[in-house]
């Protein structure tokens, strides 16, 4: 793995960041070109959990250019899972020089979790929540219109919901990270818990490309937990360091009590 030198100038890291730009989108394309000729199993396997919401509905095109929009977004967003782990190597990569060697040590732990974690989004979207929120979504339809499944949009809905669930399931390194680097202490988000529950449910609000309770409620529920997870992680990993944090703040409330007085 080619590691950058820790103390490059400003158009050094630019020309570096570059570098790994262009190896994740050189894979990207490489792979979709590959897949744009075998899309028509992976289109008819995305849309697999949607079919029983549809019904007797057929997927329709309405232009000519949609059969070839389709394989390509197909391919697109294909290449987007399968090369997911280039995309989080290349990433945690450009960032390693500026960890300390002992931090440098979790490197390939954080790539292993941060790829089982984004698989892990991806597959929870597939199995539990596309069935559901989909037939929430044409449900909505009434009797005031009839909904007809259009392929490139039923295509970009489906891949947005699998992206953006894979995406948020990396919530457990992001607060590790945060935590360990005191961007964020452990305290202030153990005590704001309240907070950052809502702010979960407003991300998840964005994150999903609908606004269904099913979808929102589920992705809500799936980051909430991986929250909870990951700050019980960071007590058992960085327990003396918070242990050291409370007797400082003891000491400090002690002094100020003394001073009062």
């Amino acid at each position: 793995m080619p590691i950058a030198p820790k103390r490059m100038p400003f158009f050094g890291h630019i020309a570096e960041l570059r570098r790994r730009l262009v190896i994740v989108a050189s894979v990207l394309i490489v792979v979709a070109l590959g897949l744009y000729f075998v899309a028509d199993p992976i289109f008819n396997w995305l849309v697999d959990p949607v079919r029983s919401a549809l019904g007797d509905r057929p997927i329709i095109a309405l232009r000519a250019f949609d059969p070839m929009m389709v394989r390509f977004k197909v391919a697109l967003w294909g290449a987007l899972v399968l090369t997911s782990p280039v995309t989080i190597w290349q990433t945690l990569s450009f960032f390693l020089p500026a960890l300390r060697p002992k931090e440098q040590r979790w490197f390939m732990a954080t790539f292993v979790a941060a790829v089982l974690l984004f698989l892990i989004g991806v597959a929870f979207c597939y199995w539990l929540i596309l069935p559901t929120s989909f037939s929430w979504l044409i449900a909505q339809s009434g009797s005031i219109m009839q909904y007809q499944a259009q392929a490139t949009d039923l295509m970009t809905v489906v891949a947005y919901f699998l992206i953006g669930f894979g995406v948020a399931f990396e919530t457990p390194i992001i607060v590790f990270y945060l935590t360990y680097f005191d961007v964020i202490p452990y305290a202030k988000l153990r005590h704001n818990w309240r907070v950052v529950w809502v702010v979960i449910v407003i991300a998840a609000s964005m994150i999903t490309p609908d606004w269904s309770p099913v979808s929102m409620g589920a992705l809500s529920a799936g980051m909430i937990l991986l929250y909870e997870i990951s700050m019980g992680l960071v007590r058992v990993l960085m327990g003396r360091r918070i242990a050291a944090e409370r007797a400082a703040e003891g000491e400090s409330e002690d002094d100020s009590t003394a001073d009062e007085s």
